[in-house]
């Protein structure tokens, strides 16, 4: 059976009581409830939403460390430093820019009831799978044969 959250606002609800929350303080989904049930719901949702923000200001960080460097009058040995510090940042704020896009089609995947299901097989992905890569969207088995396929177009 699979719920729907609402999800109106991209605020994590983890400083709302527990009972407002959803889950109680300490909770962590486990195999043995049932599965996507509200409570797991919001709470993937929080964790999704505390990732999100914490890339987002992240970025606004390194934003600010950019420009604080590019303002910056430097001899040419340091200025190659900084040119390949600045590079090594614009990937990182890359790489977080899709996982912030990956995150978000996550959450429309809880507010759409469809999260914490293979998008292959419509099978559960699994509570440990969930807990170490909210953002799955395939199966262990379903990942496995996707990597398999990749590696025999490759070779």
């Amino acid at each position: 059976m699979t719920h729907k959250l609402p999800i109106d606002s991209l605020t994590p609800l983890t400083d709302l009581p527990a009972k407002d929350r959803g889950y109680p303080d300490g909770y962590v989904p486990k195999d043995s409830e049932p599965y996507m049930s509200l409570k797991q719901l919001a709470y993937f949702r929080d964790l999704l939403l505390t990732w999100r923000q914490e890339l987002l200001q992240g970025n606004s960080e390194a934003l600010d460390g950019l420009r604080e460097h590019s303002a910056i009058e430097a001899d040419l040995t340091d200025q190659a430093t900084i040119e390949y510090e600045q590079t090594l940042e614009l990937r990182n704020r890359d790489r977080a820019r899709k996982l912030i896009s990956k995150i978000d089609e996550a959450l429309e995947r809880i507010k759409d009831g469809e999260f914490g299901f293979c998008e292959e097989t419509g099978d559960p992905i699994g509570i440990g799978r969930l807990l170490a890569r909210p953002i799955a969207t395939l199966s262990i088995e379903a990942k496995r044969r996707q990597e398999k396929k990749e590696i025999s177009y490759a070779g």
